[in-house]
């Protein structure tokens, strides 16, 4: 229970930053010249940090598709935790990459990726994530909402906190 309430205060934590910042930015946009070459600049950086995260998603669900620990693992922060929705609390690297070997993944389908840039060390990224299983199996499909916190380390964007919330 300890660890539910950590969690819960550590993403409404980082939810309010991505609630927070966004509407400084916005604020920020409308008193600064319409073309001026730094928002230009900053529009490109978020441009190619969405590319660059997108790309680390679609990394990340390949590998549980694949069954891939090692690709996995490598897209992980050594602190990294994760709360899905299955009741088991939280996860370390380690626990959350041993599960890739029971992956039954067959589909996935990535909706509605967000990125947020919190600083240029970190980002929240959102999603709308279903999963398709095998056909024998008793739940075909999954579908969660997905927010997951990713940090620049040593120049390497990594995930560093993994939170999903089912959708029925």
């Amino acid at each position: 229970m300890g660890h539910c309430l950590c969690c819960t205060g550590a993403l409404a934590g980082v939810l309010l930053l991505a609630l927070v910042l966004p509407a400084a930015a916005q604020t920020d946009a409308k008193t600064a010249p319409a073309e001026s070459k730094g928002s230009v600049a900053a529009s490109a950086g978020a441009s190619k940090l969405q590319t660059l995260l997108e790309a680390n998603v679609k990394a990340e669900w390949d590998a549980f598709q694949k069954k891939d620990k090692k690709a996995y693992s490598d897209l992980l922060a050594d602190d990294f935790a994760a709360v899905e929705d299955d009741n088991q609390g939280m996860r370390t690297k380690d626990a959350a990459a041993a599960e890739v070997d029971r992956s039954n993944i067959n589909r996935y389908n990535l909706y509605a990726l967000k990125v947020i840039p919190l600083n240029p060390n970190a980002a929240l990224v959102t999603y709308e994530l279903t999963m398709l299983f095998p056909p024998k199996v008793k739940f075909r499909f999954k579908r969660v909402l997905v927010s997951e916190l990713w940090v620049k380390r040593d120049g390497k964007w990594l995930e560093r906190y993994y939170q999903e919330t089912h959708v029925r």
